[in-house]
């Protein structure tokens, strides 16, 4: 029941059989009979001193293989050649043995009258008298020296082994052989019996028997009888690639078309997979599994596959390791670069252009009132954020990172700073109309640009410790992203790069309040509402930005820097300048000096 079990799950159609035989294999051939029949099954030599088993199913063993030790046939001068010519029934009449040979073999009468009628009922055939020239050569298993001369190589060496310990022993001579028995082996193991070919016939040092072996095997007559052919050699001692010599057209296989069994219990695992052992299977059994993600496998069967280097990935197939994408937002073939210039060079533009009207407008009534100086600083700041984003585009390098956020956070400091201070000039110049007010002092030119150069300073101060103690660099980042390098910047020192968002941020937050709070004042001469807006946007997208920017990887994280500086910077340039344009191009009545002397309360 175990056999059965074990030939029903195998999916191998070859059956190799080693070891003792008995009669009882009969019966497990014709019980496992419908497992076997479209098996081919492969013999040690041991089989063929029980050729009758086989014969017995030949059908069951048709195109079976056999391994015998190599075939010779012994010459006609030899001791075993004249032996065999004389050993015959005449020469030896009180040999029953040899007499039932005669009779089974040649259908020989004997002179015993009660064994003819017994031999002629079991052989189903009538007996004759011989004529004596019959010779045991001619029997069909003797003449074929399958193993016949193997016996007398056998004896021989067995009998040198004796002699040669025998010898050894010297003045013991005397002494019963069982007390040197354990001698034999070491002494058979070291003989060196040479065959009739002069070939040397030795053990190796795991005492097995080194000699050629021929293969042979079972195919039918016309006459539906079994009978065995040679169909190839196998040398131990031939190179690995000459050893094995198979003549394919000589055997005969089960199948219809003469296909070649297949004597695998697992398919082979082809360029991309890898061998798996399978659950309670033999250790040559396995499943294949596909290459683990980053390793590949180029050859069939590989029992592991190979990790591609870090700078490389598998292909599709995982049969060769090929260069991972780089991701970056380059200018080639990348929609989002494309539409990100477009816009920023857009902005640009509509900032060249407002900044063309103010200069051709210079001494128009709006202009000045409004700090002309700081509006042509607020401006060229501007300009310089819209450009600062191209550093953000194409391959990151060192440099380009470390220009990319501080470029942005120094012109868009001067730009706050700017507004910081339209908006304290605006509050003090309204607050010193008042009689005897100590703002007076205050108010100039003087205190708008020191504010700017103070609060910018600040900004310089912090980018340029930033650069000298951990500065900006290209990071490779080879792990995100399976089968991508993401080239990115990296910040180097966290606290540097949020140290600058964050300033920008205390100055937007300062400017807000005090815009909030100069609201009140009289609308000819005042921007606070326009700066709140602009600042209340400015918080709105760089509050938002941070989550984003720490949840994103490579050019996502470049996209969200980007959108945080276009959409603040043109929320600046469009609340803040938008209305004075209307008014300077097309409400040229309302720019005129007489409205902006009145106060509106």
């Amino acid at each position: 029941m175990k056999y059965r079990e074990i030939l029903r799950k195998s999916s191998t159609n070859v059956v190799i059989f080693c070891g003792a035989v008995n009669i009882q294999i009969v019966f497990q051939f014709n019980y496992l009979y419908d497992l076997l029949k479209e098996k081919a099954f492969i013999f040690t030599s041991t089989w063929l001193y029980y050729h009758h088993i086989l014969d017995f199913s030949h059908p069951l063993f048709h195109g079976s293989l056999l391994l015998m030790q190599n075939k010779e046939d012994y010459p006609s001068n030899s001791p075993y050649g004249q032996f065999s010519k004389r050993f015959h029934p005449s020469t030896f009449p009180n040999d029953k043995l040899l007499e039932n040979i005669w009779m089974y073999s040649f259908l020989c009468l004997s002179k015993d009258h009660k064994k003819n009628e017994m031999f002629e009922k079991e052989l189903k055939c009538p007996l004759h008298i011989c004529s004596g020239q019959e010779r045991i050569s001619e029997i069909e298993m003797y003449a074929e020296g399958f193993h016949s001369i193997n016996m007398i190589y056998a004896v021989d060496m067995v009998v040198s082994t004796l002699h040669y310990l025998h010898q050894s022993l010297g003045m013991k001579r005397s002494e019963k052989m069982y007390n040197y028995r354990y001698k034999v082996h070491h002494y058979l193991k070291a003989i060196q019996y040479r065959d009739t070919t002069n070939h040397v016939l030795s053990f190796n040092k795991k005492g097995e028997f080194v000699t050629q072996y021929v293969i042979i095997t079972l195919y039918h007559k016309s006459t539906n009888k079994p009978a065995w052919k040679p169909c190839g050699t196998y040398i131990p001692w031939a190179p690995i690639h000459l050893n094995l010599n198979i003549t394919a057209g000589e055997i005969q296989w089960k199948s219809k078309d003469n296909k070649v069994p297949r004597a695998q219990c697992s398919d082979s695992c082809p360029t991309g997979f890898r061998q798996t052992p399978k659950p309670r299977a033999q250790s040559c059994c396995y499943d294949c599994a596909r290459c683990s993600e980053g390793e590949m496998s180029n050859r069939t069967d590989s029992e592991n596959c190979i990790r591609c280097p870090s700078n490389e990935w598998p292909n599709e197939k995982k049969d060769q390791c090929i260069s991972k994408i780089q991701d970056f937002l380059s200018y080639a073939n990348n929609v989002t670069t494309v539409f990100i210039s477009t816009i920023s060079a857009i902005l640009l533009l509509i900032t060249v252009m407002i900044l063309g009207v103010f200069i051709a407008h210079w001494d128009t009534p709006i202009v000045r009132a409004n700090n002309r100086s700081l509006s042509f600083v607020l401006l060229v700041s501007i300009k310089l954020s819209f450009l600062s984003v191209f550093l953000f585009l194409g391959r990151p390098v060192d440099i380009t990172c470390m220009l990319r956020i501080i470029t942005f956070g120094i012109t868009f400091s001067i730009a706050v700073s700017s507004l910081l201070a339209k908006t304290i000039m605006v509050y003090i110049a309204f607050k010193a109309t008042k009689p005897g007010s100590s703002l007076r002092k205050w108010v100039g030119v003087k205190l708008s640009n020191s504010v700017v150069l103070f609060c910018s300073s600040i900004q310089i101060i912090i980018c340029m410790t930033w650069l000298a103690i951990s500065p900006p660099f290209q990071e490779l980042d080879l792990h995100t992203y399976p089968g991508t390098i993401i080239i990115q910047c990296n910040e180097g020192s966290a606290i540097g790069f949020y140290s600058v968002i964050g300033y920008m941020g205390l100055l937007a937050a300062v400017s807000f309040v005090l815009a909030f709070l100069a609201r009140t004042l009289p609308d000819s001469f005042n921007e606070a509402k326009y700066i709140t807006f602009s600042m209340l946007l400015f918080c709105s997208v760089w509050i938002t930005m941070i989550p984003a920017y720490l949840s994103t990887k490579g050019k996502n994280t470049v996209c969200v820097e980007i959108f945080a500086i276009l959409t603040s910077t043109a929320g600046l340039l469009s609340f803040i300048f938008f209305p004075k344009c209307y008014i300077i191009l097309c409400r040229t009545e309302i720019n005129k000096k007489t409205n902006f002397l009145v106060i509106k309360t």
